[in-house]
């Protein structure tokens, strides 16, 4: 089955050696979309709104995927999840925590605002490689996507 390459993943991370580390595990993974980064929560927000740099939806499409840490500057993960979730056009977007928290109430609270998977970031690089390509797949083989709007 061909993987659906055409489908923007947006990572949201701001620690920028992690921003490193998972393009390696992706690219390792062989999962060739186009990965965009937003460093911090407000911008993930203006990105997915387009609205100022992110204006361009040729450069700046709407991904169908996003990976959102929930630990991030400005706004968290969490608030970002909220504002996704009022906003319509969104709804179908595929969320993924991928954090470093395992708390109890942090999982509770990312499915409660949306969030389709909660993943705690693993501790070395062959075990991030292990996990994207069992998300690639599920997530990037078998999963049936609505078009972004």
């Amino acid at each position: 089955m061909k993987m659906r390459e055409e489908l923007t993943i947006l990572l949201v991370e701001d620690d920028p050696n992690d921003v490193f580390i998972m393009k390696r595990a992706l690219k390792q993974a062989e999962i060739p979309n186009p990965l965009q980064n937003a460093i911090d929560g407000q911008d993930a927000i203006d990105y997915l709104a387009g609205t100022g740099k992110y204006s361009d939806r040729t450069k700046y499409p709407i991904p169908s995927l996003i990976f959102l840490d929930l630990k991030l500057p400005y706004r968290n993960g969490f608030e970002v999840l909220r504002w996704i979730r009022q906003n319509p056009p969104l709804d179908t977007t595929l969320i993924i925590v991928l954090t470093s928290s395992s708390e109890e109430r942090d999982i509770q609270e990312a499915y409660r605002l949306g969030a389709r998977s909660f993943l705690v970031k693993p501790p070395t690089q062959r075990m991030l490689v292990e996990l994207m390509e069992s998300l690639k797949d599920y997530w990037m083989r078998h999963n049936e996507y609505p078009t972004p709007v």
